[in-house]
């Protein structure tokens, strides 16, 4: 059952919020009131509807229980109880999920790594198709994708490839793609027909801001470098790629684009990124092995899913997941039809630790 009260206090709040707004306050309050405005609209919205479905729904069985109501009338609330009852229970549960502790980092932006695992030149090439599947899935979203630094396999995709996706709430969705993807399919390169399995490991860090993460400057080191690869003359004669590293936990990161202003700007980003990823991942650790034992709890370390392209499938080991959908999924066309259960349970989990604490 839902807390009355604590539904009565999510109105007061939003009436609050709505009434601070429209009295003209300074812009930076008016900024924080709006987006605690737009948060809290839709649940409130839900529970506005859920009380109107209820009083319809006592008013039904208050017909019923009066022996003075006509057999036409009884007829009707009979036929439509049950409906209000199923509205009733489903918008109580939409109302549980969004209730729950929101992650801070889910509303933002991600930093996304591809990266060749087990299978030399296959490898590669499944890192460049999950890349692909990933730029498409946000043009669908309408989410931008900017690569930050990527390096070419010897036949094509990528050794590894590092890019910063924006749009809003990116890493609620793409934070359970974290872990080793493994494909089976016959390669390019194969003459023989012969399926080969091969692997790539994908991660999804949360895009950290300033605000969310300092890094001291006497705790970094710059370097720049000559950059490598293709690009023609001026990339191998101008020392414009920047690899910084960061002393106290010896992260490193680099960037080859032409411009070093840029290179730096974008080394940081993904220094932040991953510099956030690992207080998360120390927090964590501190948390029960319930929390750890959740789906999306970002091991990179398990096989989170198989593509399988001889028989056309795709399959979510966590979650048991089979899908004979592989094209319309690898296009990115269907993947939230993966993640929408992946999101659902994960949200399940949630709801029975609340409920069990």
């Amino acid at each position: 059952m839902l807390a009355q009260d604590k539904l009565d206090g999510l109105l007061d709040r939003f009436a609050e919020i709505e009434a601070r707004m429209s009295a003209n306050p300074d812009p930076a309050t008016y900024v924080r009131l709006a987006r605690d405005h737009a948060e809290l609209e839709p649940v409130v919205g839900m529970v506005r509807t859920l009380r109107q479905v209820n009083e319809e729904r006592e008013g039904l069985e208050s017909l019923l229980e009066d022996p003075e109501t006509d057999a036409e009338m009884r007829e009707l609330a009979e036929a439509e109880l049950p409906e209000l009852k199923e509205r009733a229970a489903t918008l109580a549960q939409e109302i549980r999920v969004a209730l729950l502790p929101k992650d801070a980092a889910d509303a933002g932006n991600a930093i996304l790594e591809v990266r060749a695992g087990t299978g030399g030149d296959e490898a590669a090439l499944f890192a460049g198709t999950l890349f692909r599947m990933y730029q498409r899935y946000a043009e669908l979203h309408n989410w931008k994708v900017e690569i930050l630094s990527a390096s070419e396999g010897e036949v094509g995709g990528y050794k590894e490839v590092i890019a910063s996706v924006i749009g809003n709430g990116v890493f609620a969705r793409l934070k359970f793609e974290s872990g080793v993807h493994r494909v089976q399919r016959v390669p390019a390169t194969e003459s023989g027909g012969r399926i080969h399995t091969s692997a790539a490991t994908v991660a999804v860090l949360p895009e950290a801001q300033d605000v969310d993460i300092e890094v001291r400057s006497e705790d970094i080191r710059i370097d720049t470098m000559r950059a490598s690869g293709a690009g023609g003359q001026h990339v191998n004669t101008t020392d414009s790629a920047v690899r910084i590293t960061h002393i106290p936990s010896g992260i490193v990161v680099t960037s080859s684009e032409k411009s070093q202003h840029q290179n730096r700007a974008r080394a940081m980003t993904v220094l932040r990124a991953k510099l956030y990823e690992a207080e998360r991942d120390r927090l964590d650790s501190e948390r029960s092995e319930a929390r750890r034992g959740q789906v999306g709890s970002g091991d990179r370390s398990e096989r989170i899913r198989t593509y399988n392209f001889p028989q056309g499938r795709v399959t979510d080991h966590r979650i048991g997941l089979t899908l004979y959908k592989l094209e319309p999924v690898i296009a990115g066309d269907a993947l939230d039809e993966i993640i929408d259960p992946l999101i659902t349970e994960h949200q399940a989990a949630l709801l029975a630790a609340n409920e069990g604490a």
